[in-house]
């Protein structure tokens, strides 16, 4: 180690030492201060890790929380960055905070990465393993289209060609490139009686080849499913690990087969089976044996802003992060399985971390919300504006919609709502705003120090 890397090393944990107890922490900071002083300090400290990359549009952070559990069935060293603080600075951050390994052994990090921060990172990380979960049209404005999203992520595989790549083999894009790595591919295996097709404006459904719309055996949502070409060779690629069958699908839980064994996880929806599977494909990759998943899945806690439960003095909360279209078209369908009457909040903000370009949610399939058994409408954030009209041409009353204007009338309206169920959707910032909300109040603890 390099005097620069360890006056580095030092600074960095000196100042999380103190974020972490005269402040409500800060996971990035120390990160940068150590950046700042020796740009290659991620080198430095990933050394002794067996590192795996997880990266991707949609679901990284419940992803990468469930296969930091199973491994943890096996192995003893874990080091991930828990908070989804998931650029440079934050993985810097994460090693920094991370218990020093004995000598001689070696630990697993489980890194999720954001697409942007790939070619920051990867160079420094050496990583064993890059899991892909999907890609999906987001942050237009930042990343652009789903073909740049996904050259990002080629390119950083390309940089370690030793790498196995453990791709989600659904999406027709992840089957459109050769690549040096070893691949592997998980997806869902289960055939219907009819071929169907993607619905008219979904993404990445052109074959590469010859370019036109591909059709499927099966469909799970947006361009996911066993693809193939009517007009040329390209389809599906065989499955290492597949989802057998889907057992059940509850508001507060899912439970399926993967390669014939039972799993079940706390949290609901069909995009989380498919993130569960993702982690299940990572812990094999390590020999983690598919009871000792099972078991861990069983212990899984709910991810912050992810299906998040929280009580607000009788009301029951459900708070989800919203970001793009087909992730709010899950999000839209699970909260449709609730049967009880809900109030609705919808919190729109559009800073950079969130995408700065709105638009995305006339794409959302908002118009089936009519039909669920809604009884007030709350919509608030920076284009509040925005969320109110888009809820409006949806078809919800403009007399059950309250736009607010902040956090605290927001958590007046949870308070004041005139069901005992509320569902909150929310961009990023504005959850990570609403979040600092209702800790300040003590609704929920904070991650201080995480």
């Amino acid at each position: 180690m390099s005097l620069r890397s360890s006056i580095a090393r030092l600074i960095g944990k000196s100042s999380r030492w103190v974020l972490t107890n005269f402040t409500n922490g800060g996971s990035s900071l120390p990160g940068k201060l150590a950046q700042t002083i020796d740009p290659n300090i991620l080198s430095d400290l990933a050394k002794n890790y067996q590192v795996v990359i997880i990266t991707g549009t949609n679901g990284k952070t419940l992803t990468t929380a469930l296969t930091v559990q199973a491994l943890k069935e096996k192995f003893n060293h874990i080091v991930t960055n828990p908070t989804g603080s998931n650029m440079a600075q934050g993985i810097v951050s994460t090693f920094l905070a991370a218990p020093a390994i004995p000598k001689g052994e070696q630990g697993i990090a489980v890194l999720e990465v954001d697409e942007g921060s790939l070619k920051h990172v990867v160079k420094h990380l050496n990583p064993i393993a890059f899991l892909h979960t999907n890609v999906f049209r987001d942050q237009m404005d930042r990343y652009g289209e789903i073909y740049s999203i996904y050259e990002l992520m080629t390119n950083a595989a390309k940089e370690v060609p030793t790498a196995t790549v453990i791709a989600n083999g659904d999406s027709p894009l992840f089957n459109s490139t050769e690549l040096p790595n070893p691949r592997q591919y998980f997806g869902f295996n289960h055939e219907t009686d009819h071929d169907v097709e993607p619905h008219y404006n979904t993404d990445g459904v052109l074959c590469p080849h010859c370019h036109h719309i591909l059709k499927y055996h099966s469909l799970t949502y947006a361009n996911l499913g066993k693809y193939y070409c009517g007009h040329c060779d390209f389809k599906r690629p065989e499955l290492t690990y597949q989802v057998t069958e889907v057992e059940e699908l509850a508001l507060t839980h899912s439970s399926f087969r993967i390669d014939g064994h039972h799993f079940e996880i706390p949290v609901a929806g069909l995009y989380n089976v498919y993130n569960a599977l993702a982690a299940y494909s990572v812990a094999s990759f390590f020999d983690v044996e598919p009871a000792k998943i099972r078991e861990s899945f069983m212990k899984a806690e709910r991810v912050f802003g992810r299906q998040e439960m929280i009580n607000i003095e009788g009301k029951k909360v459900l708070l989800n992060l919203v970001k793009n279209p087909v992730g709010l078209n899950q999000v839209l369908a699970l909260i449709g399985l609730d049967q009880n009457p809900f109030t609705l909040i919808s919190i729109l903000n559009n800073n950079y971390a969130d995408g700065t370009d709105v638009s995305w949610i006339w794409d959302g399939h908002y118009e089936q919300i009519v039909d669920f058994p809604i009884e007030k409408v709350v919509t608030s954030g920076m284009k509040a504006d925005e969320m109110t009209k888009r809820l409006t041409v949806a078809g919800i009353q403009p007399e059950l919609i309250n736009q607010v204007e902040n956090n605290e009338q927001i958590i007046e309206a949870i308070k004041a709502a005139p069901t005992e169920y509320v569902h909150i959707l929310a961009t990023y910032t504005a959850m990570l705003d609403l979040r600092e909300a209702f800790i300040q109040k003590g609704y929920i603890q904070s991650n201080k120090g995480a």
